[in-house]
Parts: C-alpha cells; sequence; structure tokens
C-alpha cells in the first residue's frame, strides 16, 4: 500500500451519474487481485474530509493504468468528475482483499453476477479469469438503460444478460430473475453488489462455492477506525467481527452475515 498523486489520464462520463476515470502511477505495480480497490481524496485540505472508496475497474500493468468507474452522488466524487486530464488525485492503495482467481482451474466455469456501482471490479475479475483458461459468463443488473455501463466490454468477453428494474434492457427485474430463467450450471459464484441482491444470492444458491464483494461506507480504508465491522456467521459467542476495508471487501460466500 502506497499513497500517491496518480495523474489523471481521462475522465468522462459513461452513464447517467457514472463516470470513468483512468490514472496513471506506481501504485498500479501493487495491484494484485481483482476486486481490491482504492481510497481517494479529491478536494484539499480537510474539504472533503473522509477519503472516498472505488473499485479497481482495469488494470493496465503495461501502461502503469488503472481505471476507476464511480458514481456520483456526494462532494468528493463531484469533485472527482470535474477533473481534467493532467490533473493530480491523491490516492491511497491498494487496499483490501479481492476476489481469487486462482479458486477454479482451466476449463471450469465461473458466474459474475454484479449490481449497479457493483459492477466495476468484475471486470478485471472476468479478464483474469478467462485469461486462465475459465469459462465465464456474466449477469449485470442496472436500474435503467440510462444507468448501465460497460456491458459491451463484458460481451467482448464472455456471454452477457442485463436486467433492469424498468425493463429499458434486457429482462424486467432483477438478476435473480434473470439466473431463475436460465439456470445456468457454473463451479464459482463471484458477485458485487447491493446486500439485498448477495442475500438473493445466498438463498437462491445454498451450499454454493463463491465469493461476495462488499459495498460499504469506509472511514480509514485500512481497519483502523472500525467503520466497517461486519459479523460472521459461525460465532457462537456473537463477539467476533471482520473488517470489511481489510479483512474484504471479498468474503466467501456464506462467510458473513450480509
Amino acid at each position: 500500500m502506497i499513497q500517491e498523486y496518480m495523474i489523471v489520464k481521462s475522465n468522462r462520463l459513461i452513464a447517467q451519474d457514472i463516470w470513468e476515470m483512468v490514472l496513471a502511477g506506481s501504485l498500479v505495480r501493487q495491484i494484485a487481485r481483482p476486486g481490491q480497490f482504492v481510497h481517494v481524496k479529491a478536494g484539499s485540505g480537510f474539504d472533503p474530509l473522509l477519503r472516498r472508496p472505488i473499485s479497481i475497474a482495469a488494470v493496465d500493468r503495461k501502461n502503469g493504468a488503472l481505471t476507476l468507474l464511480y458514481r456520483v452522488q456526494g462532494k468528493g466524487t463531484r469533485l472527482m468528475a470535474n477533473m481534467a486530464p493532467g490533473a493530480r488525485l491523491d490516492v491511497l492503495g491498494p487496499l483490501g482483499n479481492g476476489f481469487p482467481v486462482d479458486a477454479l482451474r482451466p476449463g471450469q466455469k465461473a458466474l459474475l453476477v454484479g449490481g449497479g456501482i457493483g459492477v466495476p471490479p468484475l471486470y478485471e475479475l472476468s479478464r483474469q479469469l478467462k485469461a486462465g483458461g475459465v469459462e465465464v459468463r456474466h449477469v449485470l443488473g442496472f436500474e435503467s438503460a440510462a444507468h448501465a455501463f460497460y456491458v459491451e466490454k463484458f460481451s467482448t468477453l464472455a456471454p452477457t444478460s442485463v436486467a433492469t428494474v424498468d425493463g429499458s434492457w434486457g429482462t424486467k427485474g432483477f438478476v435473480t430473475d434473470v439466473l431463475a430463467a436460465e439456470n445456468w450450471a457454473f463451479d464459482c459464484l463471484y458477485a458485487c453488489g447491493p446486500a439485498a441482491m448477495l442475500r438473493a444470492l445466498e438463498a437462491a444458491y445454498p451450499g454454493q462455492r463463491g465469493f461476495f464483494s462488499l459495498e460499504e461506507r469506509m472511514a480509514c480504508g485500512t481497519g483502523a477506525c472500525y467503520g466497517c465491522v461486519c459479523r460472521p456467521k459461525n460465532d457462537p459467542t456473537g463477539t467476533a467481527s471482520k473488517k470489511v476495508c481489510s479483512d474484504g471487501p471479498v468474503f466467501e460466500m456464506g462467510e458473513i452475515l450480509i
């Protein structure tokens, strides 16, 4: 983990409230797994005070660059959206434990399920699974077609199904509606998205091997503040805890209470 002022190479709006930012810097060399994140500080001084955790969507080691996909919803992300190429962004990372790409052997099947802003880390995961000879399928859920992003990029990697709440793209409803209709066989499930989605997947596939990446508000991003605590399922005392930022954000399916 390092703190670095990374250089903004590009920054563009790609869907409603969703921006794609490409950053360059030496931090890229330390990224070990898809699903890790960075903690960024937009603005100056103490306004805004806290950093923003943002998943790493893609890694370009050859050019020393990484891609962030972020949703503008507060002051920090609005400041990020106003950054032009050549600007410097204060970045801390890479942080957290990512998805285990080596959980599958070549020829095995992976199902990747993403919801909303939980979609970004699955893109680099899919690229690395494909490079390792794993057969991949994607199911992506969005509020509407206007909010959908990276569908074409996912589709170039593997078969991709889309669900939108309003039915403006793909299946009307949720990712679970797509999964119930298709009933695909797979060896491992990888998912990132809202807690309700993850709970639904856990209920739909009891005993299935899988890994979930949790979305959580974080203050420090390093495990020091205990601001993103979750509870393990196998805890007879009810006193154990895990931190999403440092123990996660990726956990084995069934490991924690969602």
